[in-house]
Protein backbone atom coordinates (compact mmCIF):
# COMPACT_ATOMS: atom_id res chain seq x y z
CA UNK A 1 0.00 0.00 0.00
CA UNK A 2 1.40 3.60 -0.47
CA UNK A 3 2.62 5.84 1.83
CA UNK A 4 1.06 8.93 1.67
CA UNK A 5 3.66 11.62 3.58
CA UNK A 6 1.69 13.97 6.18
CA UNK A 7 5.07 16.10 7.15
CA UNK A 8 4.56 19.94 6.96
CA UNK A 9 7.55 19.94 3.75
CA UNK A 10 5.55 17.47 2.05
CA UNK A 11 2.43 20.41 2.24
CA UNK A 12 4.18 22.73 0.05
CA UNK A 13 6.33 20.40 -1.51
CA UNK A 14 3.44 18.67 -3.31
CA UNK A 15 1.45 22.29 -4.13
CA UNK A 16 5.09 23.04 -5.86
CA UNK A 17 5.94 19.76 -7.82
CA UNK A 18 2.10 19.76 -9.18
CA UNK A 19 2.18 23.52 -10.05
CA UNK A 20 1.13 23.27 -13.74
CA UNK A 21 -1.43 20.67 -12.76
CA UNK A 22 -2.72 23.05 -10.45
CA UNK A 23 -2.67 25.91 -12.55
CA UNK A 24 -4.13 23.98 -15.53
CA UNK A 25 -7.03 22.48 -13.34
CA UNK A 26 -7.69 26.08 -11.46
CA UNK A 27 -7.60 27.47 -15.30
CA UNK A 28 -10.15 24.84 -16.64
CA UNK A 29 -12.60 25.49 -13.21
CA UNK A 30 -12.46 29.45 -13.71
CA UNK A 31 -12.94 29.23 -17.15
CA UNK A 32 -15.81 26.30 -16.78
CA UNK A 33 -17.97 28.61 -14.40
CA UNK A 34 -18.91 30.63 -17.50
CA UNK A 35 -18.87 28.35 -20.18
CA UNK A 36 -21.67 28.67 -23.06
CA UNK A 37 -22.47 31.89 -21.17
CA UNK A 38 -22.51 35.42 -23.26
CA UNK A 39 -20.52 37.54 -21.48
CA UNK A 40 -17.81 34.87 -20.00
CA UNK A 41 -15.61 35.88 -18.35
CA UNK A 42 -16.79 39.17 -18.03
CA UNK A 43 -19.65 38.26 -15.48
CA UNK A 44 -16.73 38.04 -13.04
CA UNK A 45 -16.30 41.52 -13.01
CA UNK A 46 -20.37 42.76 -13.41
CA UNK A 47 -21.48 40.23 -10.75
CA UNK A 48 -18.71 42.59 -7.64
CA UNK A 49 -19.89 45.43 -9.60
CA UNK A 50 -23.96 44.70 -8.96
CA UNK A 51 -23.28 43.52 -5.49
CA UNK A 52 -22.36 46.58 -4.52
CA UNK A 53 -24.56 48.33 -5.83
CA UNK A 54 -26.92 46.26 -4.15
CA UNK A 55 -25.47 46.75 -0.57
CA UNK A 56 -25.13 50.40 -0.81
CA UNK A 57 -28.50 50.93 -2.21
CA UNK A 58 -30.36 48.54 0.98
CA UNK A 59 -27.80 49.50 3.99
CA UNK A 60 -27.16 53.13 3.37
CA UNK A 61 -30.59 54.04 1.58
CA UNK A 62 -33.22 51.97 2.92
CA UNK A 63 -32.01 51.23 6.80
CA UNK A 64 -29.70 54.32 6.56
CA UNK A 65 -26.72 52.38 7.82
CA UNK A 66 -23.33 54.29 8.96
CA UNK A 67 -20.26 53.30 9.65
CA UNK A 68 -18.86 54.70 13.31
CA UNK A 69 -15.72 56.80 13.13
CA UNK A 70 -16.33 57.51 9.38
CA UNK A 71 -18.00 60.43 7.67
CA UNK A 72 -21.12 58.70 7.57
CA UNK A 73 -21.63 59.03 3.31
CA UNK A 74 -23.13 56.29 1.68
CA UNK A 75 -20.06 55.59 -0.32
CA UNK A 76 -18.22 55.35 3.07
CA UNK A 77 -20.27 52.71 4.16
CA UNK A 78 -20.56 50.48 0.84
CA UNK A 79 -17.14 50.33 0.50
CA UNK A 80 -16.42 49.63 3.89
CA UNK A 81 -18.62 47.07 3.81
CA UNK A 82 -17.53 45.44 0.21
CA UNK A 83 -13.89 45.10 2.32
CA UNK A 84 -15.79 42.70 4.73
CA UNK A 85 -17.37 40.81 1.97
CA UNK A 86 -14.18 40.13 0.10
CA UNK A 87 -12.91 38.42 2.61
CA UNK A 88 -15.91 36.65 3.49
CA UNK A 89 -17.01 35.51 -0.18
CA UNK A 90 -13.47 34.50 -0.26
CA UNK A 91 -13.53 31.68 2.96
CA UNK A 92 -17.58 30.80 2.28
CA UNK A 93 -16.67 29.90 -1.03
CA UNK A 94 -14.09 27.68 -0.47
CA UNK A 95 -15.38 26.37 2.85
CA UNK A 96 -18.66 25.78 1.40
CA UNK A 97 -17.56 23.67 -1.48
CA UNK A 98 -14.82 21.39 0.23
CA UNK A 99 -17.05 18.96 1.79
CA UNK A 100 -17.72 17.70 -1.84
CA UNK A 101 -14.10 17.91 -2.92
CA UNK A 102 -13.82 14.28 -3.19
CA UNK A 103 -17.23 13.01 -3.32
CA UNK A 104 -17.56 15.17 -6.79
CA UNK A 105 -14.41 13.62 -7.93
CA UNK A 106 -14.23 9.82 -7.60
CA UNK A 107 -12.77 9.06 -10.94
CA UNK A 108 -9.41 10.69 -9.10
CA UNK A 109 -9.83 8.69 -5.92
CA UNK A 110 -9.21 5.87 -8.38
CA UNK A 111 -5.88 6.67 -9.67
CA UNK A 112 -3.31 6.42 -7.72
CA UNK A 113 -1.00 8.78 -9.53
CA UNK A 114 -3.57 11.87 -8.94
CA UNK A 115 -2.28 13.94 -6.11
CA UNK A 116 -5.69 14.17 -4.18
CA UNK A 117 -3.74 16.49 -1.81
CA UNK A 118 -3.86 19.51 -4.76
CA UNK A 119 -7.97 20.01 -4.86
CA UNK A 120 -8.66 22.07 -2.42
CA UNK A 121 -5.84 24.26 -3.66
CA UNK A 122 -7.49 24.34 -7.00
CA UNK A 123 -10.77 25.25 -5.37
CA UNK A 124 -8.22 28.08 -3.35
CA UNK A 125 -7.03 29.52 -6.33
CA UNK A 126 -10.64 30.04 -8.15
CA UNK A 127 -11.95 31.65 -5.82
CA UNK A 128 -8.78 33.70 -5.30
CA UNK A 129 -8.96 34.74 -9.04
CA UNK A 130 -12.47 36.47 -8.02
CA UNK A 131 -11.55 38.17 -5.18
CA UNK A 132 -8.92 39.85 -7.13
CA UNK A 133 -11.72 40.77 -9.83
CA UNK A 134 -13.89 42.07 -7.07
CA UNK A 135 -11.11 43.84 -4.91
CA UNK A 136 -10.29 45.80 -8.84
CA UNK A 137 -13.96 46.67 -8.44
CA UNK A 138 -13.65 48.25 -4.98
CA UNK A 139 -10.25 50.02 -5.82
CA UNK A 140 -12.01 51.52 -9.14
CA UNK A 141 -14.60 52.72 -7.12
CA UNK A 142 -12.08 53.74 -4.55
CA UNK A 143 -10.11 55.67 -6.53
CA UNK A 144 -13.50 57.53 -8.04
CA UNK A 145 -14.93 58.47 -4.87
CA UNK A 146 -11.84 59.61 -2.89
CA UNK A 147 -8.77 59.58 -5.04
CA UNK A 148 -5.66 57.48 -5.32
CA UNK A 149 -5.92 54.76 -3.02
CA UNK A 150 -3.63 54.23 0.51
CA UNK A 151 -0.40 52.77 0.00
CA UNK A 152 -1.17 50.44 2.98
CA UNK A 153 -3.03 48.89 0.19
CA UNK A 154 0.15 46.76 -0.42
CA UNK A 155 -0.10 44.85 3.19
CA UNK A 156 -2.80 43.35 2.04
CA UNK A 157 -0.71 40.15 0.82
CA UNK A 158 0.32 39.96 3.95
CA UNK A 159 -2.65 39.77 5.80
CA UNK A 160 -4.58 37.43 3.28
CA UNK A 161 -1.37 34.67 2.79
CA UNK A 162 -1.88 33.55 6.62
CA UNK A 163 -5.66 33.54 6.01
CA UNK A 164 -5.50 31.18 2.65
CA UNK A 165 -3.36 28.87 4.83
CA UNK A 166 -6.15 29.03 7.38
CA UNK A 167 -8.46 28.38 4.81
CA UNK A 168 -6.42 25.31 2.90
CA UNK A 169 -5.98 24.16 6.32
CA UNK A 170 -9.91 23.53 6.93
CA UNK A 171 -10.45 22.64 3.34
CA UNK A 172 -7.90 19.98 3.94
CA UNK A 173 -9.99 18.24 6.69
CA UNK A 174 -13.55 18.97 5.10
CA UNK A 175 -12.65 17.15 2.47
CA UNK A 176 -11.69 13.96 4.40
CA UNK A 177 -14.75 14.39 6.47
CA UNK A 178 -17.21 14.97 3.85
CA UNK A 179 -16.52 11.49 2.67
CA UNK A 180 -17.26 9.72 5.63
CA UNK A 181 -19.95 12.15 6.84
CA UNK A 182 -22.53 12.99 3.84
CA UNK A 183 -23.57 15.77 6.32
CA UNK A 184 -20.91 17.71 7.00
CA UNK A 185 -21.86 19.25 3.75
CA UNK A 186 -24.74 20.43 5.40
CA UNK A 187 -23.52 21.58 8.64
CA UNK A 188 -21.25 24.22 6.92
CA UNK A 189 -23.53 25.56 5.24
CA UNK A 190 -25.30 26.30 8.31
CA UNK A 191 -21.96 27.41 10.05
CA UNK A 192 -20.86 29.89 7.28
CA UNK A 193 -24.27 32.04 7.37
CA UNK A 194 -23.99 32.15 11.24
CA UNK A 195 -20.28 33.15 10.87
CA UNK A 196 -21.26 36.19 8.34
CA UNK A 197 -23.84 37.24 11.11
CA UNK A 198 -20.86 36.95 13.73
CA UNK A 199 -18.46 38.92 11.66
CA UNK A 200 -18.14 42.27 11.82
CA UNK A 201 -18.87 42.45 7.97
CA UNK A 202 -22.10 44.11 7.90
CA UNK A 203 -21.21 46.75 11.37
CA UNK A 204 -17.69 47.47 13.05
CA UNK A 205 -16.90 45.78 15.98
CA UNK A 206 -17.78 48.33 18.23
CA UNK A 207 -21.55 47.88 17.72
CA UNK A 208 -21.56 44.32 19.29
CA UNK A 209 -22.96 44.33 22.94
CA UNK A 210 -20.09 44.68 24.95
CA UNK A 211 -21.25 41.72 27.04
CA UNK A 212 -21.28 38.89 24.22
CA UNK A 213 -18.09 41.04 22.47
CA UNK A 214 -15.95 37.99 23.53
CA UNK A 215 -17.62 35.70 21.16
CA UNK A 216 -16.91 38.12 18.05
CA UNK A 217 -13.28 37.77 18.48
CA UNK A 218 -13.45 33.93 19.25
CA UNK A 219 -14.49 33.87 15.21
CA UNK A 220 -11.24 33.74 12.82
CA UNK A 221 -12.91 35.47 10.59
CA UNK A 222 -13.12 39.02 12.72
CA UNK A 223 -8.93 40.04 12.94
CA UNK A 224 -8.76 39.42 9.03
CA UNK A 225 -12.04 41.38 8.46
CA UNK A 226 -10.96 44.44 10.67
CA UNK A 227 -7.36 44.25 9.17
CA UNK A 228 -8.42 44.01 5.37
CA UNK A 229 -10.40 47.02 6.40
CA UNK A 230 -7.32 49.26 8.24
CA UNK A 231 -5.13 48.55 4.99
CA UNK A 232 -8.10 49.36 2.38
CA UNK A 233 -9.83 52.02 3.12
CA UNK A 234 -8.76 53.65 6.53
CA UNK A 235 -5.26 53.56 5.43
CA UNK A 236 -3.34 52.25 8.53
CA UNK A 237 -0.59 49.77 8.63
CA UNK A 238 -1.41 46.24 10.22
CA UNK A 239 -1.07 45.46 13.60
CA UNK A 240 2.06 43.27 12.84
CA UNK A 241 2.49 41.62 16.16
CA UNK A 242 -0.86 40.00 15.88
CA UNK A 243 -0.14 39.13 12.26
CA UNK A 244 2.74 36.89 13.39
CA UNK A 245 0.78 34.84 15.87
CA UNK A 246 -1.84 34.68 12.86
CA UNK A 247 1.27 33.21 10.67
CA UNK A 248 2.51 30.74 13.17
CA UNK A 249 -1.65 29.94 14.27
CA UNK A 250 -2.61 29.32 10.54
CA UNK A 251 0.53 27.32 9.90
CA UNK A 252 -0.37 24.80 12.48
CA UNK A 253 -3.76 24.67 11.25
CA UNK A 254 -2.79 24.30 7.41
CA UNK A 255 -0.71 21.11 8.47
CA UNK A 256 -3.04 19.77 10.89
CA UNK A 257 -5.52 19.79 8.34
CA UNK A 258 -2.96 18.72 5.68
CA UNK A 259 -1.72 15.59 7.91
CA UNK A 260 -5.58 14.80 8.66
CA UNK A 261 -5.96 14.26 5.02
CA UNK A 262 -3.17 12.62 4.14
CA UNK A 263 -4.06 10.03 7.27
CA UNK A 264 -7.57 9.17 5.99
CA UNK A 265 -6.96 9.22 2.17
CA UNK A 266 -6.31 5.51 1.68
CA UNK A 267 -9.93 5.09 2.84
CA UNK A 268 -11.62 7.03 0.20
CA UNK A 269 -11.51 4.49 -2.24
CA UNK A 270 -13.38 1.84 -0.05
CA UNK A 271 -16.06 4.49 0.91
CA UNK A 272 -16.63 5.61 -2.40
Amino acid sequence: MRHFSASPIEMFASLWRNRELIKASAKREVLGRYRGSFLGLLWSFFNPLFMLAVYTFFFSVIFQARWGGGSGSKTEFALVLFAGLLVFNLFAECINRAPGLILSNPNYVKKVVFPLEILPFVGLLSALFHTLISLGVWLIAYAIFFGIPHLTVLYLPLVLLPFCLFIMGLSWALASFGVFLRDVSQFIGLLTTALMFLSPIFYPASAFPEDYRYILYLNPLTAVVEQTRDVLFWGKTPDFFMLGIYWIVTMGIAWLGFAWFQKTRKGFADVL
